[in-house]
């Protein structure tokens, strides 16, 4: 168990943690700007998710680094990323913040692009990621943040980024999973 094994660890240990400060109710007060509110509760969970978030770039920069490539790793880093999106994304729907169509199509192409990746491993190749799926990450992680924080601070100033940033993140996450299949097209049995 090297150190960007348990960088990626503690991702998977902060969806919970996320969770709870989404999910259950219990009040720690209120953030008030004119015609804004913002809880205490949701900026707690939008800092933990930039935090969990943030430690996906890291755990794979120092295994590189430091030659800690493990296959341990390579399972958990991303599955430490579709916990950590799916979860906030599924407690967003039930907040009533996020459409449920957005959320099906990103985590419908996270299940899809982690199965072409695991029939790329049975044939000995390794899918990088695209810069299209880099794009898809940044947009994603955005648009959480963004309706996390209720908007801020683009709601004092009445730009919907909130619902910009979704619909950007589900059509670049359309388009970077049909990038993937298409250029991984000769990994598809077609019989």
């Amino acid at each position: 168990m090297n150190l960007a094994n348990k960088i990626t660890l503690a991702r998977i240990f902060l969806v919970p943690v996320i969770l709870f400060f989404l999910l259950i109710r219990f009040d720690l007060g209120t953030v008030r700007f004119e015609d804004f509110e913002l809880t205490y509760t949701q900026i707690i969970a939008a800092l933990i998710f930039i935090i969990a978030a943030s430690t996906d770039g890291l755990d794979g920069y120092l295994a590189r680094k430091n030659k800690m490539v493990t296959n341990l790793g390579k399972l958990l880093d991303p599955l430490a990323d579709k916990l950590l999106v799916a979860a906030v994304l599924i407690s967003l729907v039930q907040m009533d913040k996020l459409s449920a169509f957005i959320a099906i199509v990103i985590i419908s192409r996270e299940f899809a692009v982690t199965g072409l990746r695991q029939v790329a491993l049975l044939e000995g190749a390794v899918l990088a990621a695209s810069t299209w799926g880099k794009w898809k990450t940044g947009i994603q992680i955005a648009m959480i943040i963004a309706l996390l924080l209720n908007n801020f601070p683009f709601a004092l100033v009445d730009i919907r980024m909130d619902i910009i940033l979704s619909w950007a993140a589900a059509l670049i996450t359309i388009w970077s999973g049909i990038d993937y299949f298409v250029k991984n097209r000769n990994l598809i049995p077609v019989e």
